[in-house]
């Protein structure tokens, strides 16, 4: 005689088919689908907890005259940015702060803390020309290249 067997919510086996004969495939896909979640979930407070900082997400484009860079980084204000240039290599780094709550977070999925975006560019930029513009969440920096690496056309006679 079979004993039953407690298991947890994640451990339960997918639901048979309609027909009896295999797996509901859908059932499966979604609890896999919520296990990956929880996965997610706990590895996006490692930041946090380890005390290192988190990469944004970001866009790098190469276009005739610059280098355009697009970095997300929703909710951080303008001073706290730190923007550097090096040779080639562009670091944008900041932190994001936690903000005053009055109630009770029940949830938190946004990582708080310092973070660091760090990307070498294929070609040398003009320092003295470099610009940055932060607006709806996004900061973009406009990296131009030298006037010798530009490309221009040359007509032909």
């Amino acid at each position: 005689m079979a004993l039953p067997v407690l298991r947890r919510s994640h451990d339960v086996a997918p639901e048979p088919t309609a027909g009896g004969d295999g797996w509901n495939l859908l059932a499966e896909f979604d609890r896999l689908n919520q296990q990956l979640h929880s996965y997610l979930d706990s590895i996006r407070q490692l930041p946090n907890v380890l005390g290192t900082a988190f990469t944004p997400l970001a866009d790098v484009e190469e276009t005739g005259d610059s280098y355009v860079v697009e970095v997300e980084i929703p909710g951080i204000k303008k001073d706290d940015l730190d923007i550097e240039i090096a040779g080639r290599r562009l670091r944008v780094s900041g932190e994001r702060k936690e903000r005053e709550r009055v109630g009770i977070l029940r949830r938190r999925e946004r990582v708080v803390g310092r973070f660091r975006y760090d990307v070498v560019l294929p070609g040398d930029v003009e320092d003295g020309a470099v610009a940055a513009d932060l607006r709806d969440g996004v900061l973009t920096v406009t990296l131009p290249k030298p006037a010798s690496d530009r490309r221009r056309r040359i007509e032909v006679r």
